[in-house]
């Protein structure tokens, strides 16, 4: 298959990797000195003592450069989207599925389902409607990535754990393609259910991340330092406590116990979060995807979120700061 990662990040990259070992023809969008080591030596993936890299691959910061893919893998953050929705039709044919890897509550939400919020504009994600106009519901697929990985340096994709990426279709139905795509995964190594509800696997992902994310921003903090820190660990239960209301109100189903979820973020162990990678880079951090966008939903559904509220406008105000006022926060290693 012809496949365009638009968006190689730590989690494109890594299905890049792997689908390409796989045999396939893949291409990936990146820019600056990630796309200039890549071009140079290829996109190479560290798991555990195993090190693969995939120097067959085009790469580019250009869409409109490539031509028709099979499928599209979607790597870009929430806000990241909307510059280059003009330009996703270059990669688009007739057959082509574009899967969205896209962390928190999509733009295509209350795109083919129905019930009182259908087709709904998810603002805080899609603040103008762009991409609810301009991207075609009938070509995407849902997809949650599970894994967790790193960019080690420019070029260079460290994987941590996880090989999971359930999907689905918006609509629930178990079609012909969704199967295929579910197909092309495992050829990765990856695991890729077929969900028949999406929005509550999409759920279930950002529970965590909209707790975890902050959280780890504000205090400097890996996974498992939040969960076994009894203060954090609490705050993280009355934010996740929150986000449940909020999602079930809308239908979503919670598979897992909350005390489940948080073992599996512990399990994790010592990994930083994306929101906090991203401060330590100087990056803009993916708050409203993760975490405000929640609460345009608890507005929507007429539901109190005081918690998440809090953290929300300590988390913006960091970003901010970051942002316009030249604060920049060191990383350390993780021992």
């Amino acid at each position: 298959m012809k496949i365009c990662v638009v968006g190689a990040g730590a989690i494109g990259g890594f299905m890049a990797v792997r689908l390409e070992q796989a045999g396939h023809t893949v291409s990936v969008v990146a820019r600056g000195p990630h796309l200039a080591a890549i071009k140079a030596h290829g996109l190479k993936l560290i798991e555990a003592e195993q090190k693969q890299v995939a120097t067959s691959l085009v790469a580019t910061d250009a869409i409109r450069e490539l031509d028709t893919q099979d499928v599209v893998l979607l790597g870009l953050k929430a806000h990241q989207v909307e510059p280059v929705v003009d330009d996703l039709p270059a990669l688009i044919g007739p057959n082509t599925v574009m899967v969205t890897l896209q962390n928190g509550i999509p733009w295509w939400y209350f795109q083919k389902l129905g019930g009182d919020y259908a087709d709904q504009v998810v603002t805080t994600v899609d603040p103008r409607g762009v991409l609810f106009d301009r991207i075609d519901p009938d070509c995407l697929i849902g997809c949650i990535a599970y894994p967790a990985a790193t960019i080690a340096e420019p070029g260079v994709i460290r994987h941590i754990e996880g090989n999971r990426f359930p999907v689905g279709e918006l609509d629930g139905s178990k079609s012909d393609r969704v199967q295929r795509v579910s197909d092309l995964f495992a050829e990765g190594g990856f695991k890729s259910r077929v969900l028949d509800d999406i929005r509550s696997e999409i759920w279930l992902k950002l529970w965590g991340n909209l707790t975890f994310n902050p959280i780890s921003a504000l205090t400097h903090s890996t996974l498992v330092d939040i969960c076994q820190f009894p203060p954090t660990r609490e705050l993280a239960v009355a934010m996740m406590g929150e986000a449940q209301a909020v999602g079930e109100k809308l239908g979503a189903r919670f598979r897992v116990p909350m005390e489940k979820r948080i073992a599996g973020a512990e399990g994790v162990g010592k990994h930083k979060t994306s929101m906090l990678q991203d401060l330590e880079a100087g990056k803009p951090m993916e708050i409203e995807g993760m975490l405000g966008v929640v609460i345009e939903l608890a507005e929507m559904t007429k539901i109190e979120v005081p918690t998440l509220r809090s953290l929300y406008a300590c988390v913006s105000l960091l970003d901010r700061a970051v942002r316009d006022g030249g604060i920049r926060v060191r990383g350390t290693p993780v021992q």
